[in-house]
C-alpha cells in the first residue's frame, strides 16, 4: 500500500504528478525541489518575454481529461481567442503556479513542498529513503524522478577550463546572457534547434546589436507551425521500421501537406517507438532525427518571423559543420570547425560560445551527483539507446539487474528511450495523469487496470 510518494524535481512533470495525485484521492505527496521556485522547472523559470510556447494554447491544459482547462484560464483572464494563441510562456509559469498553489490550499498536509537537493536514494525496506545536501532524510512509499533535462555535454575540442572566463556558457539559460558583449561582437551558438532560437530572442532583446553564429551538424533550422490547425487525424497505425515510417510520411504529405501528416502521428509515435527494435530505432536516431526534430518540433508564427529578420539582416547565419577545437586567444576564443562536406578547417573568432546542443542523455557521462549515485548502486540504469533513464511501459526504473524497481519510478524526458515522445506538454500530462492514477489505485475506476 503506497501511503507517501516524494517526488524529485518540481518542474512541470513533478508537479503536475503531485497534483495529480491529490486531484485522485491517492498518496500524499513530498514534492522536492532545489531551486528557489516550485512549479516552473527549466521550460518556464528560464523564459524570456520574447519566448512563446511551441503549441497553440489548445493543447496545453494541463489535464488530458480537462483538454479546455488552459483556455479557460486564459480567458478568464480576458486573452481573447485563446485556443488559436501561442502565448508567452511566462503566462504558462502563472497557469502552472495557479494550480500548485490552488492545489496547496485544497490538501493541507497532504503536500509538503521542501526545498532542497537530493543526493542520494536507496530503497529502505519496502519503500525509499531519500538523502539531501543538508543531511535531511525523507521517507516514502515510492519515489519519483522528475529531474527534467540534464545539461549538454561538452562539445567536442572544448577545455572549459583553459577559455577565459565567461566567455563558454554551458548554461543557455543564465540571465547574464548578453553580459560583457559589445556591439561589433561576434558569438557562437552551438547548435540550431529550439534552444539555439530562444538564446537568440534573448540576446536580441537584451540589446545585443552583434553578429551570430548558429553551427550545428546539418544547420538545420526548426519550420514553423502553420496559420489554421491541421485537418482530422488518421485513424490507422503506419509501419514501424523507418523506411516505411519516412514512405508513408511523404506519401501523406503529397495529399495533405507535411505538417498534417507528421502532427497525424502524434498518437501512434509511442506505439511505434515500443514497436520498433533496437536496430530501427538506432537507424532512426542515426539518420532521421534530426529531419522529424526540425519539422515536429515547430516555432509559433512570430518567433519564425523574428528569425527569418534577423536571418535577412544578417545578425544570424546558421553554418553546417561540427567543431574540432576551442583555445583562447587575446581574452576571447578561436573556435577550429568542419564545415559539413568537407576536409579543411576554418577558424572562427567569437567573443562568446554558448552551448544550445540539446539536453544530455547518457547516463555514463552525467555530472548530476544523483543520477551518478543511482548509476553507480546499479538502481537504475541507461535505456539501450542511450537517451536516458531505462524505464518499463507503467514508468518504473529498471535496475542493473534488469528487473523493474516498484518503489523508483521515473517521469519525463529522462524516459525518452522508453517513449520517445515525452518531451513536450500534450505528451507529459498523460504521463504524469497516468502514474498518479496508477499509484491511486484509480485506474480501476475507468476499467484501465482490467
Amino acid at each position: 500500500m503506497i501511503d507517501h510518494v516524494a517526488i524529485v524535481g518540481a518542474g512541470f512533470s513533478g508537479t503536475l504528478h503531485a497534483i495529480n495525485l491529490l486531484r485522485h484521492d491517492g498518496p500524499r505527496a513530498t514534492l522536492i525541489e532545489r531551486s528557489d521556485v516550485a512549479g516552473e522547472g527549466l521550460a518556464y523559470g528560464a523564459a524570456h518575454p520574447d519566448h512563446l510556447l511551441n503549441v497553440r494554447a489548445a493543447g496545453m491544459s494541463a489535464f488530458p481529461d480537462d483538454a479546455d482547462h488552459f483556455c479557460r484560464w486564459l480567458t478568464a483572464r480576458g486573452i481573447a481567442d485563446a485556443d488559436a494563441t501561442f502565448v508567452p510562456r511566462l503566462t504558462y509559469r502563472a497557469y502552472l503556479a495557479d494550480l500548485l498553489a490552488e492545489a496547496r490550499a485544497r490538501a493541507g498536509d497532504r503536500l509538503q513542498l521542501v526545498r532542497g537537493d537530493v543526493v542520494d536514494l536507496r530503497r529502505d525496506g519496502t519503500g525509499a529513503r531519500l538523502t539531501l545536501a543538508d543531511g535531511r532524510t525523507i521517507d516514502a512509499d515510492a519515489a519519483v524522478l522528475a529531474i527534467g533535462n540534464l545539461p549538454p555535454h561538452t562539445p567536442p575540442g572544448f577545455d572549459p577550463d583553459r577559455l577565459p572566463h565567461g566567455r563558454y556558457r554551458p548554461d543557455p539559460w543564465a540571465a547574464d546572457v548578453a553580459e560583457g558583449l559589445q556591439g561589433d561582437d561576434v558569438v557562437l551558438v552551438l547548435g540550431t534547434g529550439l534552444t539555439m532560437v530562444d538564446v537568440v530572442l534573448m540576446l536580441d532583446a537584451r540589446g545585443f546589436a552583434g553578429r551570430i553564429v548558429a553551427l550545428s551538424r546539418r544547420g538545420l533550422l526548426p519550420h514553423r507551425h502553420a496559420p489554421a490547425p491541421n485537418p482530422d487525424p488518421r485513424r490507422d497505425r503506419p509501419g514501424t521500421t523507418a523506411s516505411a515510417l519516412l514512405h508513408d510520411v511523404r506519401q501523406r504529405a503529397a495529399a495533405i501537406g507535411w505538417r498534417a501528416a507528421v502532427d497525424e502521428l502524434r498518437p501512434f509515435n509511442q506505439a511505434m517507438w515500443r514497436a520498433a527494435d533496437g536496430a530501427q530505432r538506432a537507424r532512426f536516431l542515426r539518420h532521421l532525427r534530426p529531419w522529424w526534430d526540425i519539422h515536429r518540433h515547430r516555432l509559433a508564427p512570430a518567433v519564425a518571423d523574428r528569425i527569418e529578420h534577423l536571418r535577412a539582416e544578417g545578425r544570424l547565419t546558421l553554418i553546417a559543420g561540427k567543431t574540432i577545437a576551442a583555445v583562447p586567444v587575446d581574452g576571447a576564443v578561436a573556435v577550429t570547425w568542419r564545415p559539413r562536406g568537407c576536409a579543411t578547417p576554418e577558424t572562427m573568432r567569437v567573443a562568446s560560445v554558448f552551448n544550445c546542443t540539446g539536453p544530455q542523455g547518457d547516463l555514463s557521462r552525467t555530472t548530476d551527483p544523483l543520477v551518478a549515485r543511482l548509476v553507480e548502486t546499479g538502481a537504475i540504469r541507461p535505456d539501450a539507446a542511450h537517451l536516458g533513464i531505462d524505464v518499463d511501459p507503467q514508468a518504473r526504473t529498471i535496475g542493473h539487474d534488469g528487473c523493474a524497481n516498484d518503489w523508483l519510478y521515473a517521469l519525463g524526458p529522462m524516459t525518452r528511450g522508453a517513449f520517445w515522445e515525452i518531451v513536450a506538454v500534450p505528451d507529459l500530462r498523460v504521463q504524469t495523469w497516468t502514474l498518479a492514477r496508477r499509484l491511486s489505485h484509480a485506474q480501476w475506476v475507468g476499467g484501465e487496470g482490467l
